[in-house]
């Protein structure tokens, strides 16, 4: 028995009042590839727009899990409701990500003003989840007010979520020699807000001073990264960084940066499902099959490439 039509516009409305299944089922839809994913997308659309987008990324063993905590209950503090998408490297079920288990988030497990998704990566490079997007859109639509996404972990292959976000923060810790080196890589490219993690430890004013010296260095532009020292665990220093995340929410308002990036934001979701479905169209006009007579061609001689991938757009 094949699996029952969804009622996206129930889901929609439940969703919309706040009912934690109607979202759950809405997140799922997405990571399915249901058919009815089109008309939840259109559902949703007049609905969104309006949540905040946080990014948080940093090396392994940063504390990213931690301070997504203390920032929710920080937000939670200011009555605002509250989206997380944790994107686990491995299964959405299992214990490894930040909301895998929930242990570290139980204080709002139970908080109807939090709703908390963990999402497989399933190899997407990148650091985020190839859903993540659309249920960032869903958890928008149903109305919370930020919606923190946190990515598996940093790199130069996982500055995805700089383009996902309003404002990225990025996690670097004192005594882990990787976390300066993965600002060198370019995270200081994306970093809206800089965040050294465990400032107790030995090391954290080294560790400051060394990213405010180097982005004396970077390329002058409209908004200066600060830099804000936090002991996540305790919760000293994020109302510093939500402090700042507020300020650059202002400057992105004032300076037409926001809506620039909600532009690019929507310009690349665009391309992306383009780009899906005219792979799925290609399967459809001759599947693996097509291909490698394509491929087969090309490597007798017969032909070169850029023909062959002519022929085949030419045959959608």
């Amino acid at each position: 028995m094949g699996r029952r039509t969804p009622d996206v516009g129930a889901l929609v409305a439940g969703a919309r009042d706040g009912d934690p299944r109607s979202v759950a089922r809405l997140i799922s839809l997405v990571e399915q590839e249901s058919k009815a994913l089109r008309e939840v997308a259109a559902a949703l659309a007049p609905h969104t727009g309006r949540a905040q987008v946080l990014g948080i990324t940093g090396p392994p063993g940063v504390g990213k899990s931690t301070t997504t905590t203390a920032l929710v209950r920080g937000l939670r503090r200011r009555d605002l409701r509250v989206g997380v998408l944790a994107v686990d490297p491995s299964s959405p079920f299992s214990g490894g990500a930040l909301l895998g288990d929930r242990v570290r988030m139980g204080d709002h497990a139970d908080d109807p003003g939090v709703f908390i998704r963990s999402m497989a990566s399933r190899g997407h490079l990148g650091g985020l989840s190839w859903a993540t997007p659309q249920a960032l859109r869903v958890l928008d639509g149903a109305g919370c007010d930020v919606v923190v996404v946190e990515t598996v972990g940093v790199g130069q292959s996982e500055l995805e979520v700089a383009s996902l976000a309003d404002t990225t923060l990025v996690l670097v810790a004192p005594g882990m020699g990787d976390g300066i080196q993965a600002a060198k890589a370019g995270i200081l490219e994306v970093a809206d807000v800089l965040v050294v993690n465990k400032a107790d430890r030995e090391g954290a004013d080294r560790t400051t001073r060394e990213l405010r010296s180097m982005l004396t260095m970077a390329p002058p532009s409209g908004w200066r990264p600060p830099v804000v020292r936090t002991v996540a665990s305790e919760g000293t220093g994020i109302d510093d960084v939500l402090a700042r995340v507020e300020e650059h929410r202002a400057w992105l308002a004032s300076s037409g940066e926001g809506d620039r990036r909600r532009r690019v934001r929507a310009a690349r979701e665009i391309e992306a499902i383009a780009v899906g479905e005219l792979r799925r169209r290609m399967g459809d006009v001759g599947g693996a099959g097509a291909v490698d007579a394509l491929a087969d061609r090309v490597v007798a001689g017969e032909c070169d490439p850029y023909t062959a991938a002519d022929e085949l757009v030419g045959r959608l």
